[in-house]
């Protein structure tokens, strides 16, 4: 029930829902503001859940004559937006956080506030990582963003817990207004992390360095002298790769020949780096030897 992407994303719906509701009851309780602002961003997460799940979905659809690429890029939308989610829950926490200082409200019930804090950065480590390994694993960009986002929730919450350990003994009040600015400036950098990976994939940028690095290595492994590459162009879409390259053959290789070299290619490519589309140019040899490091009869006579 919870595996897979779609699991995954279930799981983390269910956890963060009971993590609001339990929020939400608390800070009416004791009057926290930095509680308020950890529930205000739970709340956001829940919809950044539901707005995953259905990007996993489409994403998960195969290709169609609308779209001959795929709907990979879901996952970068969503993920956008759910930026978007978190750098509006750091706003609303800075608004609300100013309000509190000016106003000089007291905090109550504290050791309330305690208890929901240690139960929300339990629940929010375990779930953070589940989802960031099923992220990576599956490649989603979407569960990538929540697992990011909610590991924000374990700093705040850490915070929000050593401020009101200080009200409990002190009655520093302003403590809470100002831990709850500080929560807000974690929560951009994690809406800042996950936007700027999102962009890359909508701007179709190429793949990581290590990635490519590993493309390089298996076409020359696979080629050897048999043939020669270029213009290798890569991308990504969502959890989908796409690999485009010239492969320089010798000018008296058959198109047989020619072909089962693509489909060793295609099918070593798609070895190493999985939901990987891999597409081939074929171009003969042009005849500058000292230039070219092709095995070839014409080589072999000069």
């Amino acid at each position: 029930m919870f595996s897979g992407r779609n699991g995954t994303a279930r799981l983390a719906l269910v956890v963060v829902v009971g993590l609001v509701a339990l929020k939400i009851t608390v800070s009416a309780i004791t009057g926290s503001i930095s509680i308020l602002a950890q529930t205000a961003d739970s709340a956001l997460d829940v919809f950044s859940v539901f707005l995953a799940f259905f990007a996993i979905r489409i994403s998960n659809k195969p290709a169609d004559e609308e779209h001959p690429f795929g709907h990979g890029k879901a996952e970068n939308i969503s993920a956008i937006i759910q930026a978007l989610l978190i750098f509006t829950a750091g706003g609303l926490i800075i608004y609300s956080s100013i309000n509190r200082i000016i106003s000089e409200e007291a905090v109550e019930l504290t050791e309330a506030g305690m208890a929901v804090m240690v139960v929300s950065m339990i629940a929010s480590i375990l779930l953070s990582r589940r989802l960031l390994k099923a992220g990576k694993a599956t490649d989603s960009l979407a569960l990538e963003a929540i697992g990011h986002n909610i590991a924000a929730d374990v700093y705040s919450a850490a915070g929000v817990l050593a401020g009101l350990l200080i009200i409990r003994f002190t009655d520093w009040f302003i403590l809470d207004p100002i831990i709850a600015l500080a929560m807000a400036l974690i929560i951009f950098k994690s809406g800042y992390t996950v936007i700027k990976k999102s962009l890359a994939g909508l701007m179709d940028s190429r793949l990581p360095k290590a990635e490519e690095d590993e493309i390089k290595a298996c076409l020359n492994e696979q080629t050897g002298r048999e043939a020669a590459f270029h213009n290798l162009r890569t991308r990504k879409a969502g959890s989908q790769r796409f690999i485009e390259l010239t492969l320089v053959v010798p000018r008296q290789a058959s198109v047989e020949q020619s072909h089962d070299l693509c489909d060793r290619l295609e099918h070593a490519l798609k070895e190493r780096l999985p939901n990987t589309s891999v597409t081939i140019h074929v171009e003969p040899c042009d005849g500058q030897c000292e230039k070219c490091s092709l095995e070839c009869d014409l080589r072999k006579r000069s």
